[in-house]
């Protein structure tokens, strides 16, 4: 894909048109939330606004579809590459983005236009199971539908959480391609939170449980883990060894949650102990 990244790059036009193509077919939002990252990494987010707009035009008539998805990645990926052209750091951008998709979780931009209350009367209608449990809910005083809602609005944003920090990866990357060859990796590879700013996810996660804001612990430890995705990349990078554990880690990653828990605590871990800069030291 990076010479389609040259071609894109070669001027304005060429990525106006990337963007709104990509934009517009399904399941493709992703590339067009790519290329605007991309071009705002480059150029800035007031010499890429042009191909925002181009990407966001056909992303907002799939959100008056019913759809709130790809215009989210897109507006949260040109968040995150402003702020990573800006501050050049991983850790800021993460915490900058989860922060912005709390607040769109929070605000229900990622429920339903209709609410939940069709999907919860089809999935009565599709299974006396799930009938029952929620039955016994209703019988408990738990809003059936504010529950599903909350479920749906999280769920949703965390997808699209991880979504955007994947594209704002993959322009990054094209970006180092084009113009700085394996700066992307040496960034990356780098990538860990600092003391103060694993205490502000810590502190915002505590403020969540305690003012019932369900989005802060759905989204609070993603920044978290994507530095522990790091911790292993930097880790297998810096032993020299093949990419296939790469592979097997990726596939862990996505199949067990105990997997996602080790990294968490890594992360967590490697915060203060340094694990790469002890490794380097000591090799």
């Amino acid at each position: 894909m990076l010479a389609l990244a040259r071609w894109i790059m070669r001027g304005t036009p060429q990525a106006i048109v990337a963007a709104a193509l990509t934009a517009l077919v399904p399941w493709l939002f992703w590339f067009s939330a790519a290329v605007a990252g991309l071009v705002t990494l480059r150029r800035g987010f007031t010499t890429a606004a042009p191909v925002l707009i181009a990407s966001a035009l056909p992303a907002g008539w799939w959100w008056m579809q019913g759809d709130a998805v790809p215009l989210a990645s897109v507006l949260l990926v040109t968040l995150m590459a402003t702020v990573l052209r800006s501050r050049m750091r991983w850790s800021e951008t993460l915490i900058v983005a989860t922060v912005a998709s709390m607040v769109l979780v929070q605000l229900g931009v990622f429920v339903p236009a209709g609410g939940a209350g069709p999907l919860l009367a089809e999935l009565r209608r599709s299974s006396t199971d799930v009938a029952g449990m929620l039955d016994q809910l209703s019988a408990q005083g738990v809003d059936t539908q504010l529950l599903a809602e909350v479920v749906i609005g999280g769920v949703t944003g965390l997808v699209v959480l991880m979504a955007a920090v994947a594209c704002t990866a993959l322009a990054r990357s094209w970006q180092a391609g084009l113009y700085n060859p394996g700066g992307f990796r040496e960034e990356f590879h780098a990538l860990k939170l600092s003391r103060k700013q694993l205490l502000l996810l810590v502190g915002v996660l505590v403020a969540g449980m305690l003012l019932t804001l369900p989005a802060a612990a759905l989204l609070a430890w993603v920044p978290l883990l994507v530095a522990g995705v790091a911790l292993v990349h930097g880790f297998i990078g810096l032993k020299g060894m093949s990419g296939l554990w790469l592979v097997g880690f990726y596939v862990l990653l996505l199949t067990t949650w105990p997997t996602i828990l080790i990294v968490l605590l890594l992360a967590l871990v490697d915060t203060f102990a340094d694990f790469r800069g002890r490794l380097t030291r000591s090799d």
